[in-house]
């Protein structure tokens, strides 16, 4: 990772085109309801937003939180210009936020400034989560609240059979992993916080399990699915990770998968709430 004075982007699986911070936000609305089912900052004022991206995470946050600041950081410019171009256009959210570049293994902010905490999908990305989870309790105020939501990449689960999807699944996990990253981060939460010091941990297992119960669901599932698979093929293809022949017939594969009427789709993530102190 390059320290916060740094003016490029680091690498990043799923990178930073237009299109895929469009994605993003899209994602953001799509997992809405499961990540937010049991956060609450109503009685909090000052939250911190570690690796804001292009903010959409912050609108949902200052939507649904109307008493609160948000200070979002991210190491990247290019997506800290695209979340400060999407806040601004909201009335809701005017002077509520504030936006650095800023390392997370190193924030540069002095005392216990925060009451409370948020990350989404983004220890997964950092050589070191101990040390982000570190500097953000050295930030926060004695009985604050962190929410942590986190992958476990393991768990995916596929019907109608999908070899070619299995093989690029693999190798999105493994070049992740290369790039000192951790597919399998939110099984971990628990152990992390409780040994940088954090209390009343609880974690939750969140899961998307769409079959022919919720077809509607299951169809946008898989098409949402699909994107994020996508979002990563040209840097896995460059890194030699899988071939375009492996792309091609994962996409077929998708798409037979989201015009099977018996589909199968099953994914589970971890979120974890502490309190500091």
């Amino acid at each position: 990772m390059t320290d916060s004075s740094s003016k490029k982007d680091f690498p990043y699986l799923h990178g930073f085109s237009p299109v895929e911070q469009e994605r993003l936000r899209r994602q953001a609305r799509f997992a809405e309801h499961t990540i937010y089912q049991n956060v609450n900052f109503s009685a909090n004022k000052k939250i911190l937003e570690v690796g804001c991206g292009v903010g959409a995470q912050s609108e949902i946050l200052l939507r649904r939180f109307p008493d609160i600041h948000l200070t979002g950081i991210d190491l990247s410019p290019t997506q800290l210009a695209a979340a400060k171009d999407s806040l601004g256009k909201l009335s809701y959210a005017n002077k509520r936020y504030d936006l650095h570049q800023m390392n997370a293994e190193n924030l540069t902010f002095k005392g216990e400034n925060f009451d409370g905490a948020f990350l989404c999908f983004v220890l997964e990305h950092v050589p070191d989560p101990r040390r982000v989870l570190s500097e953000i309790r050295r930030v926060l105020q004695p009985g604050a609240v962190l929410y942590v939501t986190e992958v476990l990449n393991s768990s995916f689960f596929l019907d109608p059979y999908s070899p070619n999807v299995l093989k690029y699944w693999m190798a999105f996990n493994d070049y992740q992993y290369d790039q000192k990253g951790d597919p399998f981060m939110g099984a971990k939460l628990g152990n992390l916080l409780m040994q940088i010091g954090f209390r009343n941990i609880e974690t939750e297992v969140k899961t998307w399990f769409l079959d022919n119960r919720h077809p509607q669901k299951r169809k946008e599932m898989i098409e949402f699915w699909s994107e994020l698979l996508l979002s990563a093929s040209d840097q896995l293809v460059a890194a030699k990770y899988v071939t375009q022949e492996i792309v091609d017939e994962m996409k077929k594969e998708m798409a037979t998968v989201a015009n099977d009427p018996n589909a199968v789709f099953f994914f589970s993530f971890i979120q974890a709430k502490a309190k500091n102190h």
